[in-house]
Formats: C-alpha cells, structure tokens, sequence
C-alpha cells in the first residue's frame, strides 16, 4: 500500500463513460463565461482599493505581475485539462503523476479553498446587496445582517443574507449543470457590461498626475499589492473542473482556461489605471467599494449604482462557480473512494452530485453566517498557489513518465514554463503573512489525520490492478 501509488491514466480516461460519470453539456462559451464569473467579483468590486493602498498607481503592474504568474500555471491546466479530461482537476491530474498522497493533499486542500471562497464571498455579497438595497428604503433587522462579533458597537448574531445566497445557489446547482451555466452566462455578460462602462466612464475623468508618483512603495509594495491581487484571478482553474462535462474537451478547455484569464487580466489592468488616475492612491485607505466611490467622486452616480449591481451579480456568480468547483472535487474523492460513496452518488434525474451538493451548501452557508470575512479569507490565496505549483509540477513529470500520451494541447516552453510558474507561486506564497502559513500546515495535519485514518484503507486503487 505505497503512499505514492499512482491511478493508470487509460482507467482513469475510461471513467468518463462509467455509469458514474457527469453529463456533457458544455462547449467553448460556457467554460470561457465559467471563468470570467469564478474571475471577476470581489478581487476588483473590492480589493482594487486595498491593492491601490499597497502598490500606489502601480497597482496594474502588480495586476500584470500576478497574471503572468497565473498565465504560466493556466498553459499547464489546459494541456493536463485536455489530456485527462475527467473531473477532479489538479487533485485527478496529482493522483496520475505525484501519487496517492499528493493527490489527497491538494485535494484536501482545494476542499478548503473552494469552500472557504464560497462563504468569504457570500460574506462580501451580502454587504454590497445590504447597501443596494439601502438606496431602496429597505433594512434587515440588525440581528441578521452579519456574523457575531462583526460589527462594533451593534449586536449581530447571523449573516442571513449570506446565508440565504449559498443556499439558493445550492438548490441551482443541484438541478443540473446545464441550467446553472445558463443562469452564469446571462450574468457574467452583464457585469462585463458593467465593468466596461466603468472603464469608459472614468477614462473621460483621469488626470495623469495622480499616477506620480508611480511607485510610491518601491518594488516591495508591488509585489505586496501582487500577492493580495492574486485573489483576483482565482478562478480560472474552476474550468478545469468541468472537464468531465464538456463536450469536446481537447479543443474546448483550453480555450475557456486560457480564454478566461486573458480578458479579466486586460480588465484588470484598465480598472486599476482608472481607479488610480481619477482619484489619489491614498484616498482608498478605509474604503471598501472602490470603484463605486471613484465613480461617486466624479459625479456619476448613476453609474455607481450600476457597479453596486455588477457587484452583486459578479460575487453571485464567484459563489455559484466555487460551490461548483467544490463538489467536484469532492465527486472525484468519494469516486476513488478517499471519502465515502454517497458522496458520488448521482441523481438519475437532475445527473448531478445531489447529496454533496447539499452537504457542501449548508455547511458553507453557515460558516459564511457564523465567521467574519478576513477569518475566512486566511487560506484561500495560499491554497490555490500550492495548487497552481503541482500542477506544474504534474506537467514534467507527466511528459517524462507518459511521452506518448496523445495532447491535443501541449504546454509551450517545457520545462522553462512550469518551472517559471512554481517559482512564481512560491514568490507570491513568500509574500503572505505567517499566520497563514501556520493555518495551512494546521489544515494539512488535520487532512493527514483523516488520511490514515480512513481514506488510505478504503481507496479503491488498493483494490484493484488499474493502477501504476
């Protein structure tokens, strides 16, 4: 029972037309629009002004920074995405290549990130629904509109909106995939309308001079600013997630994994030289809607209001993809039997993973009623650079055990490319706090635990020759 026993890539191809497997359903569109809505949400409706505080205007270089580091990672998502089309993501693409424990490593670890995304937002989404619907005369009883302890000087003991969104993207998700990007792809393009017109709106009222200095904080708070703004790309790896789904995987994950980042990145650049050309760095010390408020600074408020709703819809489709995501890695888990079975038991009718689903929503959406916003966001970033390193990791050492496995993509520059994304991540992972690093090896330990205790007996490659 070797730790670093490996699934066999054929059997594992071969999965995808098991009774157990998800239905196909997705095309280029759908993956492309699947990562703009994991994308854009609270890294630009909220942390551009934090971003802004750290770097000063060279807020965009700090966006370009953390872009390149994900660029690398995305061209090893897309060709391992492309050659082993199942779900599971990095957690599959892990279990074929490093081993066993790696796998339940990083899988344990995505558990983490994708969940802890899915309250942290939903925590976010609940503040901006609260102020849009303040302009409307309409208040929550201050009981029901945070997590205790939250707020100082007010009593609060739950976050019901918070709560209510994780549940109700939890009844979408469970009534099929099809459905739910449907849903996705109406409100991705209209909050891509919303940040277009910020961008139009705001170019009219930049003034050059706010950008000098350019780099107020030298070098460091670029980089700073550039481990913070990586929260802002998380996503693009969702798509990845859906591979089982897809209808013509070799040509289509690439497009919307490579697709998605390309567009937010050049969104992401032009909101930070708006924000930081109409209104002085400084100003967005203790501001938490940054880009209403340079909108609120110039006199269009109209506009405001339409980012206080592209916000909204942009954070309820981060939630939406991230609960998503959630499942399926648990799906893949439970199917490899590292968890338990009924966690990848599919409905006859609705073919999705229903009772994960539930479990997953109703967990979540009480972490995300029950604990604060910054709690919740310790792990997320440092979770998702450990990832985008194996992957990279995955890539070599799949092209060195399995040259002639058919790649319809094939990611350029090996070995230079992955080795530039594991040192990027690790640069990044070096940039954050320690208590975050002494929460991830808390984690860990506690996923080790789990491990040995259950998950290494019950595996289903232990029982079976379909392994290497």
């Amino acid at each position: 029972m070797s730790l670093f026993r490996k699934k066999n890539i054929d059997h594992m191809l071969a999965s995808r037309n098991a009774d157990n497997s998800l239905s196909r359903t997705l095309g280029p569109l759908d993956l492309t629009l699947l990562g703009i809505g994991a994308i854009i949400g609270t890294g630009i409706f909220v942390l551009t002004g934090t971003g802004a505080v750290i770097a000063g205007p060279a807020l965009m270089l700090s966006f370009f920074i953390a872009a390149i580091a994900c660029c690398f990672a995305a061209l090893a998502y897309a060709e391992f995405s492309s050659t082993i089309p199942v779900a599971g993501s990095i957690y599959t693409y892990s279990y074929a290549t490093l081993g066993e424990l790696a796998a339940w490593i990083i899988g344990w670890d995505l558990m983490l990130e994708y969940g802890l995304a899915t309250s942290a937002v939903s925590v976010g989404w609940s503040g901006y629904l609260q102020s849009l619907l303040s302009g409307f005369g309409i208040t929550l009883p201050e009981i029901l509109t945070a997590a205790p302890g939250t707020v100082p000087d007010h009593i609060t003991w739950f976050n019901l909106p918070a709560f209510l969104v994780i549940i109700a993207v939890t009844l979408l998700l469970s009534t099929g995939i099809r459905e739910s990007t449907r849903i996705n792809n109406v409100m991705v393009v209209i909050k891509l309308g919303v940040v277009l017109l910020v961008i139009a709106v705001g170019a009219l009222h930049v003034q050059p001079a706010n950008w000098h200095p350019f780099m107020p904080m030298g070098w460091s708070g670029v980089f700073g600013a550039a481990a913070v703004m990586f929260f802002a790309f998380i996503g693009f790896d969702s798509v990845s997630s859906a591979a089982e789904e897809v209808k013509n995987p070799k040509r289509d994950l690439p497009i919307g994994i490579i697709g998605s980042l390309a567009i937010c990145a050049t969104l992401y650049m032009a909101v930070a030289a708006v924000v930081t050309g109409v209104v002085p760095y400084s100003e967005f010390a203790h501001v938490s809607h940054p880009v209403s408020y340079v909108l609120q600074m110039i006199g269009a408020d109209w506009v405001a209001g339409f980012v206080d709703l592209g916000a909204v819809l942009g954070m309820l489709t981060v939630i939406l993809v991230m609960m998503y995501c959630q499942t399926r890695i648990i799906f893949a888990m439970s199917r490899d039997g590292l968890l338990p079975a009924a966690l990848s038991r599919i409905h006859p009718r609705f073919q999705t993973p229903l009772i994960t689903t539930w479990i997953v929503g109703i967990f979540f959406a009480l972490i995300g009623a029950l604990m604060p916003l910054d709690v919740l966001a310790e792990l997320i970033n440092i979770g998702t650079l450990a990832a985008f390193s194996m992957v990279s990791i995955a890539v070599l050492i799949l092209r060195h055990t399995h040259p002639a496995l058919p790649r319809a993509f094939r990611c350029p520059g090996v070995p230079l490319v992955p080795i530039f994304a594991v040192a990027s991540c690790v640069f990044l992972m070096a940039n954050l706090q320690a208590m975050t690093w002494v929460a991830f090896v808390i984690w860990l330990a506690l996923g080790l635990i789990v491990y040995f205790s259950y998950s290494r007996q019950h595996a289903k490659i232990a029982l079976s020759p379909a392994h290497e």
